[in-house]
């Protein structure tokens, strides 16, 4: 495992990130405690969840996922660097979601209860709640930080422009800074090269991708001609929404391609695909995730693994359309 400094602050993370989403309602709690075990004698120390998890599960499942990691990491809480989010719908209430100073000073206390814990490392916005201002969410965050309920914040699935309109307001009125994106980011979306990771760079921010094996389709063990396979691509609206992203015949056509490059160097497709994301200077860390802790064994490997500068140009290649505002090839 290696390790690296989360932006421009003082923290140290592995550039691994376990991610938990499925925990809760696609795998059950001793299997979710396994991976996590795994993950951590792999040496990961950095954990991301969210309130409204297990993906898929709906507000009547959400904080599930939180409950079992808190349960996880009961007697060995001071190991590890827990991050979780707010602003999906939790509750029947419709100040049970966004990014409202209601909605965030109660979303903190009750991540806190769940994960078993009076603080958690990272605090991130899930996404951009347009419809509260960002001076009031920006003024709850800092209240969050000051209260020492939360160390660090951070966003995920905001726009640059948003993103630094966030940062240039908590500068102006001496706020507590994001320091922090987590963007989706793989072979198969690259979307955001163009403006988010300049942002990020230009402004220190760590990053941390999730989706690095674009939902398991860059596992390259998915078939085209069969339906999609229970699990990341079929779980409730989730499912749908990354049939969307990603079960398309170019996506297809585009691992063929990708595998056949990957294994005539010798390497695996997972983890060749996260550790091109990792490649990439700005990122942190890459939020990695399984249904059994034996799909971790690949993806593992990428913590460690550098890619030879013309496999690494040839994927760029590869990948090359996927990039926001190329001209079409």
């Amino acid at each position: 495992m290696q390790y690296r400094k989360f932006g421009r602050t003082g923290l140290t993370v592995s550039n691994l990130c376990l991610g938990t989403m499925t925990f809760g309602l696609q795998i059950d709690e001793d299997t979710s405690k396994r991976i996590m075990d795994k993950a951590a004698d792999a040496g990961v120390n950095f954990i991301d969840t969210a309130d409204v998890y297990p993906l898929g599960g709906g507000e009547q499942l959400a904080g599930r996922t939180e409950e079992i990691v808190g349960r996880w990491l009961k007697g060995k809480r001071q190991h590890f660097i827990v991050a979780t989010k707010a602003v999906g719908k939790v509750g029947p209430s419709p100040w049970d979601k966004g990014a409202s100073r209601k909605h965030l000073l109660d979303a903190i206390d009750a991540s806190l209860a769940r994960l078993g814990t009076d603080y958690v490392d990272l605090y991130q916005l899930h996404s951009d709640d347009q419809e509260t201002p960002l001076d009031e969410t920006l003024d709850a965050l800092d209240t969050i930080v000051r209260s020492g309920r939360v160390r660090y914040i951070g966003v995920s699935n905001f726009l640059a422009y948003r993103l630094a309109k966030a940062l240039g307001r908590a500068d102006v009125r001496g706020l507590a800074r994001f320091v922090s994106v987590q963007p989706r980011y793989n072979l198969l979306f690259r979307q955001i090269e163009r403006e988010l990771l300049p942002l990020a760079g230009e402004e220190g921010l760590a990053v941390m991708p999730y989706n690095p094996l674009a939902g398991g389709l860059l596992t390259g063990k998915h078939r085209r001609e069969a339906p999609p396979p229970e699990g990341r691509f079929t779980v409730g609206n989730a499912g749908a929404m990354y049939q969307e992203r990603y079960w398309h015949e170019r996506e297809f056509n585009t691992i063929e391609a990708l595998k056949k490059t990957v294994e005539a160097a010798g390497l695996s497709l997972s983890a060749t695909a996260v550790a091109w994301v990792l490649a990439n200077p700005v990122v942190s860390s890459a939020i990695i995730g399984a249904s059994r802790p034996e799909q971790l064994t690949d993806t593992l490997a990428a913590a460690d693994l550098t890619l030879d500068a013309d496999l690494k140009a040839k994927l760029d290649e590869l990948s090359h359309e996927y990039r926001w505002g190329d001209a079409p090839r």
